[in-house]
């Protein structure tokens, strides 16, 4: 289980370069950033999206119950992996046309949807019993 607080330490890591890149990118006239950063709003987006998945990688750790270590697995690596769609999005404007990308947000979206949907169930039935 404590590849969620690993993959809550991966989530928080990107969410403070993502908020440093983006403040370089907004305040700050640096034109190597700026070019770089081609879409500030789906930044955002990532950057949100990274502190929600390391809370709830904390959140399912500090819940006391014993979780299945493949869901957690899932979690942490669909956790990081999918804000991480919105993070390489920001960077290439012709992201969301492109196969590789579009199989690699499929996997990620797929991965993370069974980890949180088996530690939505332990956690269920953990109330139940």
């Amino acid at each position: 289980m404590k590849i969620l607080l690993i993959g809550s330490a991966a989530c928080i890591t990107a969410l403070i370069a993502t908020a440093w890149l983006m403040t370089f990118a907004k305040w700050f006239p640096i034109k190597a950033v700026d070019s770089f950063v081609i879409d500030y709003k789906t930044m955002i987006r990532a950057h949100v999206d990274y502190a929600l998945m390391a809370l709830f990688g904390v959140g399912f750790y500090g819940s006391g119950v014993e979780l299945p270590v493949i869901a957690c697995w899932c979690v942490a690596i669909g956790g990081f992996s999918n804000p991480t769609v919105f993070t390489i999005a920001a960077f290439d404007p012709n992201f969301w046309s492109k196969p590789l990308w579009k199989a690699y947000t499929a996997l990620s979206f797929v991965v993370s949807s069974v980890g949180f949907i088996w530690i939505a169930y332990a956690l269920a039935m953990h109330a139940i019993s």
